[in-house]
């Protein structure tokens, strides 16, 4: 039976040398089946961990909001036969607010051995910046797109903060972040903390602590940049 690797990538432009760890690329280079959410972008990101990788002899299967998850089990099939097969995320972490947890799940059932590789999380390196509580914190996904059901959600995410002594973490389309800051500076008590972390380990990094009422005097753009926001009382 093989292994199936769980393969972090690059969160944005960062050198690849900076983010992860040599033993990644060595496990790469030796794998000729992965399960990938773009098989253009992860035929890119393969050839920068290696570009002697011959990508002609590499079995592509992709895996996203749009695939049958019926056919999951075809992808493992090589897995069955010895070979060991990879997960390639589009950023950070495979099976982390990543469809690659469908893969996981049916592997688990299966008894094959699952090895995730060491590489970046935008959850987990945000909120070590925050400086919010980092034992007790839920990822929360996206916010609902309804402008009344998103101030809803802010308000009980806020609540829970509050209650549970809870760290929030949730994300939004990148080309919404400007709204839902908008709705955030609306919405939250003055007192509120908010971490706004974007860019996470490229030049354009940007990691910021405040309360609500500091944010409101802050001239912030973060349209179309990858960004993921924290709350906290």
């Amino acid at each position: 039976m093989g292994v199936l690797y769980l393969i972090p990538t690059t969160l944005g432009d960062g050198n690849l040398q900076d983010i992860l760890p040599m033993g990644n690329s060595l496990i790469i280079s030796s794998l000729r089946y992965f399960i990938v959410e773009n098989i253009r972008s992860a035929r890119r990101f393969l050839k920068s961990v290696d570009k002697s990788i011959s990508i002609d002899d590499i079995c592509f299967y992709e895996l996203n909001e749009h695939t049958d998850r019926s056919g999951i089990d075809v992808m493992l099939q090589p897995l069955y036969e010895g070979h060991s097969v990879g997960i390639i995320s589009e950023a950070g972490c495979p099976a982390i607010a990543d469809p690659g947890a469908d893969v996981v799940a049916l592997a688990q059932t299966k008894n094959i051995e699952v090895v995730p590789l060491v590489g970046p999380s935008s959850i987990i390196l945000s909120l070590m910046a925050s400086g919010f509580n980092g034992q007790n914190f839920a990822f929360v996904g996206y916010l609902p797109i309804d402008k009344k059901a998103c101030i809803q959600r802010l308000k009980q995410l806020e609540g829970r903060a509050v209650a549970e002594n809870q760290t929030q973490i949730f994300i939004e389309a990148p080309y919404r972040n400007n709204q839902l800051l908008q709705d955030i500076f609306s919405t939250l008590q003055p007192t509120t903390k908010l971490c706004i972390a974007s860019e996470l380990t490229t030049t354009e990094q940007y990691i910021r602590t405040q309360t609500i009422s500091q944010w409101r005097h802050i001239q912030v753009d973060f349209n179309k940049k990858n960004t993921i926001f924290l709350i906290y009382k």
